[in-house]
């Protein structure tokens, strides 16, 4: 129990660090929205939307917020602007409780399939590599074996990243020569990881944006490549997205979303940004569950995304 306990701390104030400046922004703006009121009305609400669109939550969702604590507010009359971070802090865990399972994606719990094949997609530079070499430590941390595939094979740097990466973490890294096929790429890998009793085999994908009918090509040429050797496979599409780029990672989440059926999400350097508000926002609005945030540079600033933990964090 108490080293449990020491780990639930230490994930805790890992999380209190990353969000601590979208934190700091967050309340600095409520506590402006709130200045010399005694108790939540339209004026105090007008605000509350300002803050919530300025932190990168999105229009959409800001406005369903709103809605949510209008409600509240009719229904009990009269609600003083103390408890108003407390009624925030319910509708949007709820929000979040709707657009999410509520099952956490802990690296140790069994994996339905065997191998369990995970393709990442996202544009260059949102922190792809870098989640494929935390992830492939953390489920190596969990006891599972893990199979990583380079199949971003247009550029050398990707795969040397990747590459370093994998020996980071201590897990094989398959790779072809520069200009490669990514399809041929993410077969070897599977078939690699399967001969040799894999639990998890990771496919990186190139990162390009600019043309989406190439794009959905070439993953649903790797997708149906993949198949010929577990016929089920992806068993999730994971989408990065750079959480300090706010409202354009919801432009990426539109885009990924149209070229390829995306399964999860992965939501990086919120600690270097006070754009942490975008979470809450991409959520809800793709109804994809966002399974990892990064933290951090470190090897172990990946968490899995515990939406109560982030609310809690964020609105204490």
């Amino acid at each position: 129990m108490g080293l449990f306990n020491f780990f639930s701390k230490e994930k805790k104030e890992t999380l209190d660090q990353g969000l601590s400046k979208t934190k700091e922004s967050v309340f600095s703006k409520l506590s402006r929205a709130v200045a010399g009121k005694s108790k939540v009305d339209d004026e105090v609400l007008d605000n509350l939307e300002e803050v919530l669109i300025t932190s990168d939550v999105g229009v959409e969702t800001t406005l369903r917020i709103i809605e949510r604590i209008e409600k509240r507010v009719a229904q009990d009359k009269y609600v003083n602007t103390t408890e108003l971070n407390v009624i925030l802090k319910d509708e949007i865990a709820s929000l979040l409780a709707e657009n999410n399972s509520d099952s956490l994606a802990d690296f140790d719990a069994p994996l339905p399939s065997k191998p369990y094949v995970i393709m990442v997609v996202g544009v260059n530079g949102v922190g792809k590599t870098t989640t494929i070499g935390k992830l492939a430590h953390q489920f190596t941390k969990a006891g599972k074996k893990v199979y990583l595939g380079a199949a971003d094979t247009f550029r050398a740097a990707a795969v040397d990243q990747l590459v370093i990466w994998g020996e980071r973490a201590g897990v094989p890294v398959i790779k072809q020569k520069m200009g490669s096929d990514p399809a041929s790429v993410a077969y070897d890998a599977i078939a690699s990881g399967k001969a040799n009793d894999a639990d998890v085999v990771i496919i990186d994908t190139a990162g390009r944006l600019h043309n989406k009918i190439n794009l959905m090509n070439e993953l649903t040429k790797i997708k149906n490549v993949m198949q010929k050797v577990v016929s089920d496979a992806p068993h999730e599409v994971l989408l990065v997205l750079d959480g300090s780029t706010g409202q354009n990672a919801f432009e990426q989440a539109k885009q990924f979303t149209i070229a390829t059926e995306v399964t999860a999400l992965a939501i990086t350097k919120l600690d270097g940004t006070a754009k942490g508000g975008v979470v809450i926002g991409i959520s809800d609005q793709f109804k994809i569950p966002v399974k990892y945030i990064g933290l951090g540079e470190g090897i172990e600033h990946l968490q899995v995304f515990d939406r109560k933990e982030f609310v809690e964090s964020l609105f204490s």
